[in-house]
């Protein structure tokens, strides 16, 4: 999805449902940013291969594209593959299923002046499927609860359901760079519910800038997550194992504190970049200063280092075998496995302790032996 955003929008629902004033506090427009423009663009590619496919009409919009790569190419590719994968599987049980690309969504029956746009909507007889192309690389999306698929789903419902008997409705997110197709399934009648019991009361609260503030996973993209008071009372409760040897925690606080330490590590960051940016522009903060950081030596002219030290008799430039990424970029994906597949191993990771939650396989006991016999 890409283009204009509501107060209330779908992307930023997780953040105004769990914390109802912070819609008013993000008011207002985004600066934007690189990786923004980068996602917007591949949507166009995307949109533009999907729809080609599907047999329509449109215009390349690659010449206009200012991010576009190869990766870029190869991701779109890959969704409009996925996509006329769904179909086919919807032409199983539906002839004609009705298939609809950047389709413009109205939640104002939940939500007041909320809309949004659905990367794709396929409706095939009792089943109505929302797919969401994600082109971000940082943070993982899944579908399960996630409340942007359910507004998407939501919208859609409201335009298909007095055409079409929907009974199941599936969300999607298909994110290449990530490797993740993340699948949720619900019920027309528990969707409705969860727009009745959470979403309509969050939405209220939210439109008046009302309700309590609450702090959480959802904090990430909120513009003042480094100066709310709810943020740092929520993670200052990690204040008090400050001083505490790991030895003598117990299992259930060392628990706490492992799932909130990433929020808590990135909390602190945030305030440290506002209050270095507070700085700069003059802040005075008690028992600190702005000083001149570390910088490393650089050549003023490279060519002319090149020159000075080849006439000297001496090679300047070092060869070195790029990386598997930064080849797999200059191959292609598809030329890269051809030619190189047989060459490539990937090794096993080390053991990293992760929340319940994570999709991957918990270790072994024959994990574990090997671990120890290789150290």
């Amino acid at each position: 999805m890409h283009g204009s955003h509501a107060i209330l929008s779908p992307s930023s629902s997780e953040r105004w449902i769990n914390c109802p004033p912070s819609a008013k506090e993000n008011a207002g427009g985004d600066t934007g940013s690189n990786y923004a423009q980068q996602g917007s663009e591949a949507h166009l590619m995307a949109e533009w291969k999907v729809k080609k496919a599907l047999g329509h009409k449109v215009r390349d919009p690659t010449p206009d594209l200012e991010f576009y790569d190869e990766e870029m190419e190869e991701c779109a590719t890959a969704y409009c593959e996925f996509i006329m994968e769904q179909v086919q599987t919807a032409k199983e049980t539906c002839p004609d299923p009705l298939v609809l690309v950047e389709q413009r969504l109205d939640f104002t029956r939940w939500v007041a002046e909320s809309f949004g746009t659905a990367d794709c909507i396929c409706v095939a007889d009792g089943t109505m499927t929302v797919i969401d192309f994600k082109y971000g690389l940082g943070v993982l999306v899944d579908a399960d609860g996630n409340s942007q698929m359910r507004m998407y789903a939501l919208g859609a419902l409201n335009l298909f359901e007095s055409l079409y008997d929907i009974e199941t409705v599936r969300m999607i997110i298909f994110q290449p760079r990530r490797d993740n197709v993340s699948i949720a399934e619900v019920t027309k009648e528990k969707l409705l519910d969860w727009a009745e019991e959470v979403l309509i009361p969050a939405a209220a609260l939210a439109a008046k800038g009302e309700g309590d503030y609450s702090a959480g996973k959802h904090c990430q993209f909120c513009k003042i997550k480094a100066t709310c008071r709810k943020r740092a009372e929520y993670n200052l409760q990690m204040a008090q194992y400050d001083f505490a040897v790991p030895d003598t925690l117990a299992d259930d606080e060392i628990s706490l504190i492992l799932d909130r330490a990433d929020t808590f590590i990135g909390w602190v960051n945030d305030v440290k970049s506002y209050a270095l940016e507070q700085a700069i522009g003059g802040k005075q903060y008690p028992g600190f200063k702005v000083v001149e950081g570390r910088s490393n030596r650089r050549y003023t002219n490279p060519d002319a280092v090149a020159a000075a030290v080849t006439d000297a008799g001496y090679d300047p430039f070092e060869k070195k075998l790029m990386g598997v990424t930064a080849m797999t970029k200059l191959l292609g994906t598809k030329k890269f496995n051809t030619l190189l597949g047989s060459l490539i191993e990937k090794p096993k990771g080390k053991p990293t302790l992760v929340p319940e939650s994570d999709k991957r396989p918990a270790w072994t006991i024959d994990d574990f032996k090997e671990e120890n016999e290789n150290e």
